[in-house]
């Protein structure tokens, strides 16, 4: 794997494959870059492909006190480091990060949100119990099932789903790291949302959201739409938080249809 190196001084690594435009894939929550394997294949056919490890797993670097603020430059400093402008995929947290890395970079082609986790209103991001029960947990050393807390009660996926995704090849290293879910459950809740930053982006933007998504997925999704200039949503009919697994020919056709339409 590649590195470069972030504003902060720590090394953020990426996985380069493929032939085509630059696509940077920005992972969510207890992932790191080998989340997108469903999907890989038929991207790298289309382009060359930067999927990152988010610090703190795989072969990227850390740093003892979390800012989610250095998690945005860690993306732009990827987007940086190419030499023609990227089209920016992040999913849940990675999505989150994608969307600010976007006020931070000038080397964009178009952007690609699936559910970042955005407050809107008086919806509650993660439940205190929940979430003192993961610290518990990782604090006793028991790592996937904190992992598997996190997913059901903090990213509400149906237990078929988890069990997809623990059947899949990444998922030991979901478990190593487990350790970053209590910081990154925290951080949403200490995100201030202002769409007057975005009033003069115009960068492409494709909004994806599951039909069958929890409903502050929507509202956060609804949220962007009407404060990005140049958006569209999809939603990705009978799915929910993980299409990339539960569907990924729907998943795909939805980023490549988008992506063949840029100019």
């Amino acid at each position: 794997m590649d590195t470069v190196t972030s504003s902060d001084g720590t090394p953020i690594a990426y996985e380069r494959t493929g032939s085509g435009p630059p696509l940077v894939l920005v992972h969510g929550t207890t992932a790191d870059h080998t989340r997108w394997e469903p999907v890989l294949r038929p991207l790298e056919e289309r382009f060359t492909v930067y999927a990152m490890d988010r610090r703190g797993r795989g072969e990227s670097g850390d740093t003892t006190e979390y800012d989610l603020k250095q998690e945005f430059d860690d993306v732009a400093a990827v987007v940086d480091s190419i030499n023609e402008p990227v089209v920016l995929l992040g999913h849940s947290y990675g999505a989150l990060c994608s969307l600010d890395a976007a006020l931070r970079t000038d080397n964009l082609r178009a952007l690609i949100l699936y559910e970042p986790p955005i407050p809107v209103g008086d919806h509650e991001i993660y439940d205190e119990n929940e979430l003192a029960k993961i610290k518990l947990l990782l604090d006793d050393s028991e790592d996937e099932q904190a992992l598997i807390v996190f997913l059901r009660e903090i990213a509400d996926i149906p237990s078929a789903q988890i069990e997809l995704l623990r059947s899949a090849p990444n998922w030991e290293a979901r478990v190593d790291a487990a350790h970053t879910a209590y910081r990154e459950t925290v951080g949403p809740a200490t995100y201030d949302f202002d769409p007057a930053q975005y009033e003069q982006m115009q960068t492409p933007t494709l909004l994806l959201t599951g039909g069958e998504s929890p409903q502050w997925f929507t509202d956060a999704i609804e949220m962007l739409d009407a404060a990005l200039p140049d958006s569209r949503v999809v939603v990705l009919e009978d799915q929910e938080h993980v299409a990339m697994n539960t569907a990924p020919d729907l998943f795909l056709d939805a980023v490549l249809t988008f992506t063949s339409e840029l100019t």
